[in-house]
């Protein structure tokens, strides 16, 4: 499954513990954990299929490609996800759930991204795609 977003001049990549993207058109400075904006999905428009292996505590690796620079981030799922928020998606290292997660117990978080990577998420212009598959 791929999700492609957008990057936006406000983009931080300082968060400690989470990565984050978002529908939402707009960021401020506060954002520090949103990676990338105008997403085209969230957590309520995943297909059925991959909601069941995520709540069955599947282990996934998601792939963040932006221009020619990748990074890869292993997570698992937990049967106490909800899938029901309708404008973000949030990695988490810790075990905390909300409606917005999507994977916890993350090997990075934004303050362990390649600088670079998250320098060319600054772009408006740069597109990140998002994919995630089991593992």
């Amino acid at each position: 499954m791929e999700i492609i977003a957008s990057g936006h001049t406000n983009v931080l990549g300082t968060h400690p513990t989470t990565i984050e993207i978002t529908k939402e058109a707009e960021l401020t400075p506060r954002g520090n954990c949103i990676i990338a904006v105008r997403a085209d999905k969230a957590c309520s428009d995943l297909p059925d299929e991959i909601k069941k292996e995520l709540l069955g505590g599947e282990k996934f690796k998601v792939t963040l490609q932006a221009g020619e620079l990748i990074e890869e981030i292993i997570g698992e799922g937990s049967p106490d996800l909800f899938f029901i928020h309708r404008k973000d998606i949030v990695l988490r290292k810790s075990e905390f759930i909300d409606d917005r997660t999507l994977l916890v117990n993350c090997d990075k978080a934004c303050s362990d991204l390649n600088r670079e990577f998250i320098e060319e998420l600054k772009k408006p212009e740069t597109k990140l795609y998002f994919t995630l598959e089991k593992l």
